[in-house]
């Protein structure tokens, strides 16, 4: 049966070196090259020190291993991080990257490169979308606008499929409401959301952070068929179970920024076993290289033996009494420096320098046109307000208990003279309190910036498209508030005669809202939200309350400080008190016009319309949104 089995793998390699010989043109290599990352600041500390290696699609001598899967791995801290940000190109400013990196001979520039894909540990979602929805929104971003909707919808069912996700497809991801997928179904959503392209080269950072046994050996599976299919797979891992180190096919042992070993997986056990530290039987060799190069196992073990029961029996410790961490992991170096292992990969290297004839697959599929973008990015975020009830149905619904409060305080207010200092307290009550309702959006555009951070990086859409969708998405929402506050107030307070003043008394509550929501979103960016939300919400209302408050009660225009209450307060007070007329303080006196109670009492001259004032809030808008699209652009991108 043994000899049977052999002539079988025997045939199957046959088979497939000759398929590589038949392919051989359209093999694609990703090569690096003497990298190394140093600190620009301060000690020039080496992040990563003069690493070399490659992968490759396809290879007539290992066929049978899956030349396209490569497994780096190492202890926290030995620049398994690091190494994947080389080659994704995301490197920060505060460090230089030295060495080469090319597919298939050319030398490229990663984040620029539409074939390479990278999942980070960190993914952020809307929670209230489902997994096919959110898969689905990505692909139509990403994929070209050539491509039709049957067409896209058919390479999401596909991705759903190859990822196992069938199941969970309609399930919501879950937020602070909603209990949604578990991390096992998270880890393979984020890779979902980079394989609606087909990258050739797909980069993971420690893909199995927090996922249990079995789910992490479920990932693992899903990297495992990607990388059948003919692409590169790169991922780093801290630890893993034996079933899942036999998963991979190559591993790249880092310490300290430098190469411990590269090769065949399996062979890692013997060259380990060569250089003096065999892994003993029934032990994960995974766990057992940790403990070779790990140097926090130094102190753990000092501190392990000044316990009287570990002094007493030091059997346990007796590997590392042997040889400290620091020397095993030296040896190791200087072992595999002069290996085979080595050597084998230098001239592997330069075979492929050498080759003219590499074909590199790129991809086609470019990023959908601006116009697609915009509205794609408006629906996705349409519906996520729409389904979050913190940010859509609590808040009207707060908007209009407040309404009701305020119509109920100053309910059919009148004509009498009273009435002149009433309305002024009603208005200033309005734009002091109810819009500081608008810092219950922080919450929400924290969710969307964390999700807008990532996809900018994987280079998605721009700071343009978001800045556009965000506005024209909220559109509805703030028309809803505006709409019944309005109404509610105008119509209980009866301010006004005449529907030209309560559409005014609407429009005017709407761009004062509009325009303090993007006063909060840019102060949201610089009190960086993303850390602390609450506390940022604490902040802003602060803040508002200074600039809405402080000088709109009671204050003439020329004490009215100059933010955007000075306009919206202006524009209120011509619209509920001019062509009123309002009994005298004195009895037999003639009526005062409203005209005239608004040069005297509020000092604000009638001269100019009070469409003006709206039209100095529409432009505050802008100018908010403009500064909001500067912060998003010149802000360091590569945020920790």
């Amino acid at each position: 049966m043994m000899e049977a089995g052999k002539d079988v793998m025997d045939k199957d390699i046959a088979e497939k070196e000759s398929d590589i010989v038949r392919g051989q043109s359209s093999a694609s290599y990703l090569v690096w090259d003497d990298l190394t990352v140093l600190v620009s600041a301060g000690s020039k500390r080496k992040l990563l020190n003069r690493l070399s290696g490659y992968a490759q699609t396809a290879s007539a001598l290992l066929i049978l291993l899956y030349e396209c899967i490569i497994f780096t791995m190492g202890p926290s801290g030995s620049g398994k991080s690091t190494f994947l940000d080389s080659l994704a190109g995301r490197i920060s400013s505060d460090v230089r990257r030295g060495g080469n990196i090319s597919l298939s001979g050319k030398k490229m520039k990663p984040i620029n490169c539409k074939d390479l894909s990278y999942v980070t540990q960190e993914n952020f979602y809307l929670g209230t979308l489902t997994v096919k929805e959110t898969i689905a929104y990505t692909a139509h971003l990403r994929l070209s606008s050539e491509m039709t909707k049957a067409e896209i919808d058919e390479v999401v069912e596909m991705t759903i499929k190859e990822m196992g996700l069938e199941d969970s497809a309609e399930n919501k991801i879950g937020n602070w409401h909603l209990r949604g997928i578990s991390s096992g179904e998270r880890k393979r959503l984020s890779i979902s959301l980079e394989m609606v392209t087909g990258p050739l080269i797909l980069l993971l950072d420690e893909p199995t952070t927090g996922l249990d046994s079995a789910s992490a050996f479920f990932v693992t599976r899903a990297l495992r068929n990607i990388a059948d299919e003919g692409r590169i797979v790169i991922c780093s891992m801290h630890q893993l179970s034996s079933e899942v180190f036999d998963l991979f096919d190559d591993l790249l042992l880092l310490s300290g920024g430098e190469t411990v070993f590269l090769g065949e997986a399996k062979m890692a056990i013997e060259f380990f076993a060569d250089a003096g530290f065999a892994c003993p039987r029934r032990k994960n060799p995974s766990d057992h290289f940790l403990r070779c190069i790990s140097l926090d196992f130094d102190s753990v073990t000092a501190t392990l033996l000044l316990s009287p029961r570990n002094c007493q029996n030091p059997a346990s410790s007796v590997f590392s009494m042997k040889m400290k961490t620091a020397e095993i992991k030296a040896t190791l170096i200087q072992s595999y420096k002069s290996s085979e292992y080595s050597c084998a990969f230098r001239r592997k290297i330069q075979e492929i320098a050498a080759t003219k004839d590499q074909v590199c697959q790129l991809n086609k599929n470019t990023n959908s046109s601006k116009w697609k973008q915009l509205r794609i990015l408006t629906h996705r975020s349409f519906i996520n307000m729409y389904r979050d009830i913190g940010y859509s149905w609590l808040r009207i619904m707060f908007y209009v208990l407040s309404s009701i409060s305020t119509g109920t305080l100053n309910f059919d207010i009148g004509y009498d003279n009273g009435a002149i200092i009433n309305r002024g307290k009603c208005v200033s009550f309005i734009y002091g309190f109810m819009i500081c309702l608008s810092c219950g959006g922080v919450p929400f555009f924290d969710e969307e910036l964390k999700v807008f951070y990532a996809e900018r990086l994987n280079g998605h859409y721009g700071e343009t498209v978001f800045v556009l969708a965000n506005f024209l998405s909220s559109l509805p929402f703030l028309v809803a508030n505006s709409l019944l506050s309005g109404t509610t107030i105008f119509y209980m307070v009866k301010l006004h005669p005449g529907f030209s003043h309560y559409g005014y008394f609407c429009i005017n509550l709407f761009c004062c809202i509009t325009v303090i929501e993007s006063c909060m979103m840019v102060l949201s960016l610089q009190f960086n939200s993303h850390l602390a939300p609450v506390h940022c919400i604490f902040k802003l209302i602060a803040v508002q309350l200074s600039s809405c408050t402080r000088g709109t009660y009671m204050r003439k225009k020329s004490q009215i400080n100059s933010s955007f209450a000075k306009w919206a307060v202006e524009g209120q007070y011509k619209n509920v008190m001019t062509g009123c007329e309002f009994d005298s303080a004195e009895p037999g006196e003639p009526n005062l016009k409203g005209e005239t109670i608004l040069k005297t009492t509020f000092g604000i001259s009638p001269d100019h319309s009070k469409w003006w004032d709206v039209t100095v809030l529409l432009f505050q808008l802008f100018v908010y949104k403009l500064l909001l699209f500067l912060t998003l652009r010149y802000k360091k991108r590569m945020t920790p």
